[in-house]
């Protein structure tokens, strides 16, 4: 019998064929279609368009960005050939000295007038680990005393390749991860993640303070991206340990904890309360702090039994802690747990420098641009730290209220970059490197929802474009306007920026007058800051006023930062949907 032949109308379903998008994106709207590329880093990864993985893009991503940075080591670094004191070069080199030759009871007492470690625990089992490694190579480069202010070429090339690898394990890894996992969040193509990443990855300010001027605070930023990437895949007690990790190895973490804290709370509490998970959050950190001090505690114990003391430079009795020195009252000091005690207030004391004074040097935040009209050191320390504390609570208490009420994860960036910056501009003993901490969250926006867009991209160049300007004076002052001019030009012409391009403006569907706004303000900052280098490099400052230029660095760059903290509030009050209308309930 024949077979029924098939209806005429009737057409097999075709397979649906594979494409750039995550797979887990399918329910989320798609990005609009990009015909051609609108600026010089999509039209370099324009041929991998095409790549069904990610696999195929990502070895050559980071070949790129490894070069970059190794590139930007051949420069000289910070305190090079500058005695006595040399730089902070010196200081993560002294770091990995005392702590693979002194007991670790005395890591922070020793010499503390040498760069005395100022670090949290994790930084100082970096330094162990790093410098048992460079010790196996050559001992000479951390011998204890005699190894001081080494400039010795081939340790050079040693403590290079340490920040590198230190990045490709902790850092690149954390930011591959988060892009991919944001991006699903907005169905995000993969080739337009992959643009964000080289982006992400090849941020001018974080290649020239660790790679150039030389730091670790990618290994910090790198667990800061990997609680944030646990948060968006919902693994929260992950999300905790990591988190605690960031925060020992730089107390500059905190600058987020605000942030973490209030997003954590909100997701333990909203649609409901979460018992379970609070609790589960809680002895998660706890125990992960635990942890984190335990390798210190043991060693003070051991160091004690031993007879080995903290300050061997001391004699007689023991001197009163240097901070809640009413405790010394009531402890005695001969009990075994006294030294445990005297480790953990002296690591407060050294990580916590309330001592120094409202800041150090000429910073871009708000206390240093208001010291031009009022002196602000000829007021108490106490009452600067508590108009600090006020002040830094004002402003990042929006961005943690609205995290808190909407824990959503596309919210994530925002609320840390603009808790972040509230920190930088308002908090105590800030540094020109902390920009570091507001400019990440913030540059992570290219990986979201129309990240790659003119008003987003727009944004987050001008503040990596102010916030490199305003390290420039730290960089000059060690001969590193060269990298500088590069890497800084070289990002704004791979984003299509300013001073280089100004493709990143005016965008058909959006308001006219807030982007014309938004170019003249840009513009006027951008003008300032060109007319500022051209000042610096032709003009000498009047005698009676010699940080003139520095100064005038310092109130462009905190009104620039400022701008950045009102958008990222101002961006995250939008998408959590503060300003939409709910529908009015009709009555009878």
């Amino acid at each position: 019998m024949a077979s029924a032949s098939p209806s005429p109308a009737h057409k097999p379903r075709r397979k649906a064929k594979k494409t750039a998008h995550f797979e887990s994106a399918i329910h989320a709207k798609p990005e609009a279609l990009i015909r051609t590329p609108s600026f010089p880093l999509a039209a370099f990864l324009w041929p991998a368009r095409s790549s069904l993985s990610q696999w195929e893009v990502l070895p050559l991503i980071l070949m790129i960005v490894g070069l970059f940075r190794w590139a930007a080591g051949l420069w000289g670094y910070s305190g090079f050939k500058k005695p006595p004191i040399f730089g902070d070069y010196e200081a993560q080199r002294h770091w990995m000295e005392i702590t693979t030759h002194l007991p670790i009871s005395q890591w922070y007492f020793h010499d503390l007038q040498w760069w005395g470690l100022d670090y949290p625990p994790l930084t100082a089992y970096h330094s162990w680990l790093l410098g048992k490694v460079g010790s196996l190579i050559d001992p000479s480069w951390f011998a204890l005393y005699a190894s001081r202010g080494s400039d010795d070429p081939n340790l050079k090339i040693f403590m290079r390749a340490t920040v590198i690898v230190s990045e490709y394990l902790i850092y690149i890894p954390a930011a591959v991860i988060f892009v991919r996992r944001y991006s699903r969040l907005f169905g995000v193509a993969q080739w337009t993640a992959s643009v964000a990443l080289v982006a992400i990855l090849m941020q001018p300010a974080t290649i020239l303070i660790d790679h150039v001027h030389f730091q670790y605070n990618t290994v910090m930023l790198g667990f800061v991206l990997a609680s944030m990437s646990s948060m968006v895949a919902g693994r929260y007690m992950w999300a905790s340990i990591f988190f605690v990790a960031a925060l020992g190895f730089k107390q500059m973490a905190l600058y987020y904890a605000p942030a973490v804290f209030a997003f954590l709370l909100g997701s333990c509490t909203f649609p409901r309360v979460n018992i379970g998970r609070l609790t589960g959050i809680a002895a998660v950190t706890l125990a992960s702090f635990a942890v984190l001090v335990l390798p210190i505690v043991l060693g003070a114990l051991y160091d004690a039994n031993r007879g080995i003391d903290s300050r061997p430079d001391l004699d007689g009795p023991w001197p009163p802690l240097p901070i809640l020195a009413f405790l010394t009252d009531y402890l005695d000091t001969g009990a075994f747990y006294y030294p445990v005690v005297e480790q953990m207030v002296q690591m407060v004391y050294r990580i916590f420098p309330f001592a120094r004074g409202l800041f150090e040097d000429k910073v871009a935040n708000f206390w240093c641009a208001a010291n031009v009209v009022i002196k602000l050191k000829q007021y108490p320390t106490e009452l600067l730290q508590r108009v600090s504390l006020l002040a830094t609570l004002a402003s990042i208490a929006p961005p943690c209220l609205l995290v808190f009420l909407q824990p959503r994860k596309e919210l994530l960036p925002y609320a840390f970059s603009a808790t972040a910056w509230g920190f930088f501009l308002f908090s105590y003993q800030v540094h020109e490197k902390s920009a570091l901490l507001p400019l990440l969250p913030m540059t992570l926006l290219l990986a979201g929802n129309q990240g790659l867009g003119k008003e987003v991209r727009s944004w987050v160049g001008f503040a990596n474009l102010v916030g490199v300007w305003t390290m420039f004076p730290l960089l000059q002052r060690v001969d590193l306007r060269v990298p500088y001019t590069v890497l800084t030009l070289l990002w704004a012409y791979l984003l299509g920026l300013p001073p280089v391009s100004t493709s990143a403006y005016f965008e058909q569907g959006q308001n006219i007058w807030v982007q014309w706004m938004t170019a003249i303000v840009h513009a006027a900052f951008y003008v300032a800051m060109g007319f500022w280098h051209i000042l610096d490099l032709f003009v000498t400052p009047p005698p009676d006023k010699p940080d003139l230029w520095v100064v005038a660095n310092v109130g462009v760059g905190a009104a620039g930062f400022a701008l950045c903290y009102l958008w990222c509030l101002w961006k995250l009050a939008q998408e959590s949907g503060v300003f939409q209308q709910r529908p009015k309930v009709k009555t009878a």
